[in-house]
């Protein structure tokens, strides 16, 4: 075996390759399952006991010696390549760049308009539990949006869920921070919605939190109308309609002037000459209480807005359910918007 050994060795040192191909063969005839050397390892078995540490090294060296030439033909080949500025595994077709989602330079944006005013990024986990989604943010224990029908409930784990909204995000910063605190929360968020052009069962939301002493529903309706502008234009107008949440009190939905008609009326606003964007409030007494804030001392307001329905406004986009299809023509479209 060790004269057989020798002539590998010197056969190995020998070798020689034109091509990936070539070398792609010899790879297989010493170093592969059914290669030579394998075969040398198969009989090691059968060599007598005072002859298996002399043997054992020199197949060892002929399994290095034929790794370190084999790489160093295919290196040559890598080098002769980059030599003549030719990449060989290249398509010849050109290669088109990507583009970013709508619905991330729509994010990105709105990031970018709130940093800009002082807010900074909050993020948390989307598999949430009933605490940090419901009951920190004061929703009661039969309120509608704890059924099935509208939540993704973890069936092993009832009290684990798919987090309805970034509030989740809001309660764990209280929880972990005493004012002032003025975050924003990008994220996507489920519900048990059936999927049309209007609705689905996933999407995004940014929400906002601030909480200092002595802040007012003006503070709010301020920061709200410098992001309209800065969104949608220098000549938006925004106004505030009551309405309800558990988390807030005063709570109010925003609206802004149509994108399209500029507030004349148009099919979009069907006719109204305005557009629903996010929901707002005063952060009610109870959720600062729950996470560990001192209502008496602290107020804060709160706010919240689709991603989809920022980008709908933005790009007159019909139907929601384009914006996870992953066609790649849809999102060439936004190639200007990057």
């Amino acid at each position: 075996m060790l004269e057989k050994i020798n002539s590998l060795i010197a056969e190995v040192d020998s070798l020689v390759a034109n091509n990936a191909d070539e070398i792609e063969a010899l790879r297989i005839k010493y170093l592969s399952k059914k290669g030579a050397i394998t075969a040398l390892m198969a009989d090691f078995r059968n060599v007598p006991a005072e002859q298996k540490k002399e043997i054992g090294v020199k197949i060892n060296e002929l399994k290095n010696k034929a790794t370190e030439k084999l790489n160093a033909l295919r290196a040559s080949f890598e080098t002769t390549d980059t030599d003549c500025g030719i990449d060989i595994t290249r398509t010849a077709y050109p290669v088109a760049l990507g583009t970013r989602h709508p619905l991330t330079i729509v994010k990105n944006e709105i990031i970018d308009i709130f940093s800009r005013l002082g807010f900074s990024l909050a993020e948390g986990p989307e598999v949430e539990d009933d605490w940090h989604v419901f009951s920190a943010m004061n929703f009661a224990e039969d309120h509608p949006a704890r059924d099935m029908q509208d939540t993704f409930f973890v069936e092993a784990h009832p009290d684990i869920i798919l987090r309805t909204h970034t509030s989740s995000v809001q309660s764990r910063v209280m929880e972990k921070q005493q004012p002032p605190l003025r975050i924003i929360c990008p994220g996507r968020v489920y519900r048990n919605e059936a999927v049309s052009a209007r609705a689905h069962c996933f999407f995004h939301q940014v929400e906002g939190l601030y909480v200092d002493e002595n802040v007012s529903f003006t503070d709010l309706k301020q920061v709200l109308l410098l992001f309209a502008r800065e969104m949608f234009g220098e000549d938006t107008k925004i106004r505030l309609r009551p309405s309800y949440f558990p988390f807030t009190e005063p709570s109010a939905e925003m609206d802004v002037s149509c994108t399209l008609c500029k507030g004349e009326g148009c099919s979009m606003c069907k006719g109204s000459g305005w557009l629903e964007i996010l929901g707002c409030g005063m952060v009610h007494p109870n959720v600062l209480e729950l996470n560990g804030i001192d209502s008496t001392k602290y107020k804060g307001y709160a706010f919240g807005m689709g991603i989809e329905r920022i980008t709908n406004l933005k790009y007159q986009v019909k139907d929601l359910r384009l914006f996870s299809e992953n066609d790649v023509r849809f999102l060439k479209e936004f190639e200007a918007a990057n």
